[in-house]
């Protein structure tokens, strides 16, 4: 299947601002590229690209004082599985665990595991390790948080979701990673497109979404607190500890957002579905100043 993706957004800088964007598709899913446009912005400026700890692409602008806006379109290839379930899979020891997936395990600026320890502990820790503890986790998180997009709130962590129990799939991917690392299982922190396939259509339709990868029989696996079911057509942009570590823009310096399309669907189902607008929406709680 083919996924017709990209955005368009807009910012209001007072001064001449540098900005860092973690909106390239992820270098995973690189080659499944079908078409794509360059990274336009307006006005024209110069962009540079680097890769951060974390394998993600980090690309670096200055945004001119007054309006600057971003806009990328591309067409992305998909096998049109959902996400892969391993009933089976076991948690690794932690002696065991590989040098670069530890990090994982720890407490990160949004996910207070010293916080939220003996919560986990008192939950889940009788229950049968592996695929099923995870899902456990998930399960309940699933139940505790209810959704919506006026929750969004840059600076809530895991444990203030849980005690207010609201949020947005950042949130809901939050508390679920420190439940998973409270239990000695590395979970970490993804954001990309997810399109409405498969499912039937939401007339606040998906767009930008988090969920979280935990390390299970020597791998990585998906699982998606805010949904709670394998979905269809993930294109993963970023990864990382938490939401810190990837934020659709981050300027060193005050910007105001005035604009904010995004769009991701099934091109043969929607060939000329247009540009959704979201101004409101998820996304805007990882847009840092």
């Amino acid at each position: 299947m083919l996924i017709r993706l990209g955005y368009e957004i807009a910012i209001e800088c007072e001064q001449r601002t540098p900005v860092v964007s973690l909106l390239d598709i992820h270098r995973d899913r690189q080659s499944d590229i079908k078409r794509q446009t360059r990274v336009l912005t307006s006005p024209s400026v110069v962009s540079t690209v680097y890769e951060d700890r974390y394998g993600n692409a980090c690309r670096r602008f200055t945004a001119p004082q007054g309006a600057f806006r971003i806009l990328y379109d591309a067409v992305v290839e998909d096998s049109g599985a959902p996400d892969e379930e391993n009933r089976l899979a076991r948690e690794t020891p932690v002696e065991d665990l590989p040098n670069d997936v530890l990090g994982y395990l720890l407490g990160s600026r949004y996910c207070e595991t010293d916080h939220l320890s003996s919560l986990a502990w008192n939950l889940f820790g009788g229950m049968p390790p592996g695929w099923a503890r995870v899902q456990a986790i998930v399960d309940y998180v699933h139940s505790r948080l209810s959704f919506g997009y006026g929750y969004a709130r840059s600076t809530r962590t895991a444990a203030q979701a849980h005690e207010e129990r609201v949020g947005v799939c950042r949130d809901f991917a939050h508390l679920a990673i420190t439940l998973c690392r409270c239990m000695n299982i590395p979970a970490r922190y993804v954001n990309g497109y997810l399109g409405d396939i498969g499912v039937p259509e939401d007339p606040a339709p998906m767009d930008f979404s988090a969920w979280m990868e935990v390390f299970l029989d020597g791998r990585w696996y998906t699982f998606d607190p805010r949904h709670n079911r394998p979905r269809i057509g993930r294109v993963v942009i970023a990864r990382g500890r938490d939401a810190t570590d990837v934020p659709l823009l981050h300027s060193f310096g005050p910007h105001r957002l005035s604009l904010f399309k995004v769009w991701t669907y099934e091109q043969e189902s929607h060939p000329a579905r247009p540009p959704h607008d979201r101004v409101d929406r998820t996304a805007d709680a990882q847009v840092l100043a």
